[in-house]
């Protein structure tokens, strides 16, 4: 039998996450699936000890934490999270809901759909040269968990975007030494990230190096470093413990690209008034998302939620006056939150 609820959230990354808290206040349930085994979308995957540094309220928290906190703030409204499976059909009935089946045959009647898949089925963009398939998850690695145990180490960085940077930024007093490789002389990451690098690069506390990866060095089946071309096509070896890759990752909507959405360069065109997509009922939030002036923050996935709260609230109940309530006044809303206040 299939699941019959009022919303189901594709994506249990940040804006996925948030997106139940908002519904919550409302008093809607949430079904979140996920095609990871567990939840935190891309921070928890790629970069789980990633600094963040422009949520509200926090000077600096690790991705992980953050996913953290926000199961810890959506605890009051039990969602339900079906996790390692992907949603492989989508179509709409005839009274307007919504029939969503996924990888592993569980199906839902929802009356409405919420896309929050970050860029979809995700891949870290990888070493395609000789020999690193050999070293991959031993001396070649796409994400930095447990950075303590780098300590000692020689580490090699390769991008140019703000977890390449940010990294290097982080870890390099952290270990023996580190060198940031990247292609070209100008960097994606923001302007201040690559001061600071260069910054410390001219003071001797790590290399930068512009070149293209030509070949994985090994001795003796042991892992050596990357053979490095510079502009002029001069082979450089640099050699170190462990190569941490932050190229980007390879998006793919998936099934997504044939439920009959408004598409443009892999991103669902959205309104900015209640982020629902071309089909009514349908809303789409976070990096998946594009609409004019859309910037992929988190902190624009989190605006993006509460206003698409409201809109499937509306949606369920088209005719119902909506007011706001704030959580530090209303008595319903602290029901909702499971808070005691004391009224003395």
């Amino acid at each position: 039998m299939p699941i019959t609820t009022d919303v189901v959230i594709i994506g249990a990354g940040p804006a996925g996450l948030f997106q139940v808290f908002e519904l919550g206040l409302l008093d809607i349930h949430a079904h979140v699936v996920d095609s990871l085994p567990h939840v935190g979308g891309q921070c928890g995957e790629l970069y789980p000890e990633k600094p963040i540094y422009d949520i509200p309220a926090y000077p600096v928290i690790g991705a992980q934490e953050l996913v953290d906190r926000l199961m810890e703030q959506i605890e009051p409204f039990n969602p339900q999270f079906h996790l390692s499976q992907t949603v492989t059909e989508l179509q709409q009935k005839d009274d307007g809901r919504f029939t969503l089946t996924t990888s592993t045959g569980t199906e839902f009647d929802t009356a409405t759909v919420i896309i929050a898949a970050g860029l979809g089925a995700f891949q870290p963009r990888k070493l395609r040269h000789q020999a690193a398939a050999d070293f991959d998850g031993k001396n070649i690695h796409y994400k930095i968990i447990q950075a303590e145990k780098l300590a000692g180490k020689d580490i090699i960085i390769l991008g140019g975007g703000d977890s390449a940077l940010d990294w290097t930024i982080e870890l390099h007093d952290k270990v023996n030494s580190l060198t940031l490789i990247h292609r070209r002389t100008d960097y994606r990451a923001q302007p201040a990230s690559v001061n600071k690098m260069k910054a410390l690069a001219e003071d001797g506390k790590l290399v930068e190096f512009h070149g293209m990866v030509r070949d994985i060095l090994v001795d003796e089946d042991k892992f050596q470093g990357l053979s490095v071309a510079d502009a002029e096509g001069e082979i450089h070896e640099i050699h170190g413990d462990d190569v941490y890759v932050f190229w980007g990752l390879s998006p793919n909507l998936g099934p997504v690209a044939d439920w009959g959405l408004d598409i443009e360069k892999r991103q669902i065109n959205v309104d900015t008034e209640k982020f629902q997509t071309n089909v009514t009922g349908i809303f789409a939030i976070g990096d998946i998302n594009t609409y004019p002036g859309k910037k992929k923050l988190i902190l624009s996935g989190f605006h993006e939620a509460a206003l698409a709260a409201f809109a499937v609230q509306k949606h369920l109940n088209p005719t119902k006056r909506v007011f706001l309530q704030y959580t530090t006044t209303s008595p319903i809303m602290h029901k909702r939150l499971g808070i005691e206040k004391d009224e003395s």
